[in-house]
């Protein structure tokens, strides 16, 4: 019997805190396997890079591919974050210095040619002659990477297009998968020519891997508190797999890496001395709640919209008079989120002004969507006045009440069209996205028009 073994992580983000101890764990095993003559893999399934730590912010994801060599990893995949976080030119060159393999079949440029750092597949011939095709596909999120120049194609059929053209050519298929653990048991269920899956994107958890019609499913949840392994036992001469099993690493278990600390403080120093240019100069203290109604009157000339509303949990914190430095935007507003246009109606607009003012707001604790935050906070809006006529309140945009039948286009974080807070901005049917801009990029230029003021 050959004996294989595959580690995997996933969904990082830029967690580097874990990454010391992942890293000397990932060397010793691979070195222990390698000199009892059993073939070793190691692969990551996307968001490695989170633009909310400053050396990632600094380096537009450099670092992570550096990180990534360093681990002597075999290829990765890209997820969300490296996708549509990043502009069209960081994407294009993160990879440029990397001595792993890009695997990616659904990404394309606009002319639909591959982009030069990605294959669609790659074939892995071990020392005994088992041949192992490995295919990363990526979540489809086609409008959003289309604003930034790019194709991307339905997953699944980028996968069946790759099943044909290896299925003659290959004894086993492994599957990088960015799309989350609903598809994945769906192309368990399907193709029965997938082996493995390693799964990413829902940050799910498979202790023990899972498996579906002889499909085995590992995934290693997020933030590197886990590293999933794989282990197959490949008959030499039928090259069908006689035993498998999977399970996962929990990081905090781990010994602690050799200059642990020092690394990840190094790594967190050098990125805030990168970021420690002065982006802009104020002359007052700004509290977190002033930004933020800043930020919301900026968006509206910004998106070119009628009014605005974001919650005030974007800001995690206030700025100081005096210079503000790239570091100091990224600490108060750390999310890869972007504006979007919505168009409502009036009665829609209405009810949502109507829910804004419920106190639950304030303490909703929210996770996901881009959010790197806590709490959501008090809904703020621009653009609209309110004006209390006896018991009813009525609400106006440019001195004319808005009128329930008519539509307006309403700037909002993007978490909102992902998320189900408010109904009618998650369903609504025309959405113009802004990329590659961060909020914290407009709170940037919310300042620079302030301080312009302030000097005339």
């Amino acid at each position: 019997m050959e004996v294989i073994h595959i580690y995997h992580t996933n969904d990082l983000h830029s967690h580097f805190e874990n990454w010391p101890r992942i890293n000397e764990f990932l060397q010793e095993r691979k070195k222990l396997h390698q000199e009892v003559g059993e073939k070793v893999f190691l692969f990551d399934i996307g968001d490695h890079v989170d633009l909310s730590h400053p050396y990632t912010e600094a380096t537009q994801g450099g670092i992570n591919t550096v990180l990534l060599n360093n681990g002597q990893y075999d290829a990765v995949t890209i997820g969300n974050n490296e996708g549509i976080t990043l502009s069209h030119e960081a994407l294009d060159h993160l990879y440029d210095k990397a001595s792993f393999r890009v695997i990616l079949a659904n990404l394309y440029k606009e002319n639909m040619e591959r982009p030069s750092w990605c294959l669609p597949h790659h074939i892995y011939k071990t020392e005994k002659g088992t041949k192992i095709g490995v295919i990363g596909i990526t979540a489809y999120f086609q409008k959003l990477y289309e604003l930034l120049g790019w194709r991307l194609t339905d997953p699944i059929q980028a996968l069946e297009e790759q099943i044909k053209e290896l299925r003659d050519k290959v004894d086993r298929i492994i599957l990088l998968s960015h799309l989350g653990i609903n598809d994945d048991e769906k192309i368990a269920k399907t193709y029965p020519e997938v082996d493995i899956i390693l799964g990413a994107h829902t940050h799910h958890v498979f202790h023990e891997g899972k498996k579906l019609n002889q499909c085995l499913q590992g995934a290693a949840g997020k933030y590197g508190y886990y590293v999933g392994h794989i282990e197959l036992e490949v008959d030499d001469y039928t090259k069908e797999i006689v035993h498998s099993k999977a399970r996962i690493y929990d990081t905090s278990s781990l010994p602690k890496a050799e200059e642990e600390d020092r690394i990840i403080e190094s790594l967190f120093i050098q990125g805030k001395n990168a970021l420690s240019t002065c982006a802009v100069n104020t002359n007052q203290d700004l509290s977190p709640s002033m930004i933020s109604r800043m930020l919301c009157e900026t968006l509206i000339n910004w998106c070119k919209s009628d009014c605005a509303i974001l919650n005030e949990g974007l800001i995690l914190g206030g700025l100081p008079s005096g210079d503000i430095t790239y570091f100091d935007l990224l600490t108060i507003c750390p999310h890869p989120i972007n504006p979007c246009n919505v168009v409502l109606t009036g009665a829609e607009l209405k009810e949502i002004l109507l829910d804004m003012k419920d106190e639950k707001w304030k303490k909703l604790q929210v996770k996901g969507l881009g959010f790197r935050g806590t709490l959501m906070g008090k809904m703020v809006s621009a653009g609209i006045t309110r004006v209390k006529v006896g018991e009813q309140e009525k609400y106006f945009i440019d001195l004319k009440e808005i009128n329930p039948h008519d539509e307006y286009t309403v700037t909002v974080p993007d978490m909102f069209t992902f998320g189900n807070f408010f109904p009618s901005i998650y369903r609504a049917e025309k959405k113009e996205y802004f990329l590659p801009e961060f909020m914290r990029n407009i709170v940037l230029e919310s300042l620079k028009s302030k301080s312009e003021i302030n000097h005339l």
